[in-house]
């Protein structure tokens, strides 16, 4: 499975904006998808994570509360909403599909990953 990510931009601290996950060639709706990101430096950690059919959503406690998962299988899609975007922020972020298909925090149990697409913010 290959997946596209998109989405990433410049932007201002305080701004929002929204990724795209979504697969080439098939569906990955019986999927769980995460979203991950590695900034410049340190190593690629976990952003956030739903379930296949998108009722158990799983975040970094960095993010909890100004990002938000979610996915439409009927658009083969999975979206992270960015808000209050922070300096630290900055990364390229990707997302990736697991077999396990309740969800997980894990790197190693997602199976395909896409080719990142970077989020800058800066003043």
């Amino acid at each position: 499975v290959q997946l596209q990510a998109s989405g990433g931009g410049l932007v201002q601290p305080g701004d929002s904006l929204r990724l795209s996950c979504a697969p080439s060639g098939r569906t990955f709706s019986d999927n769980a998808v995460g979203w991950f990101r590695q900034a410049p430096g340190k190593e690629r950690e976990f952003v956030a994570g739903i379930s296949w059919r998108g009722g158990n959503t799983l975040y970094a406690d960095s993010v909890k509360g100004r990002f938000t998962i979610s996915r439409t299988n009927a658009k083969n899609t999975v979206y992270l909403h960015m808000n209050i975007l922070k300096i630290e922020d900055t990364a390229i972020y990707y997302c990736a599909a697991s077999r396990i298909s309740s969800g997980t925090r894990l790197e190693g149990e997602y199976d395909y990953w896409g080719q990142g697409t970077q989020v800058t913010v800066s003043s």
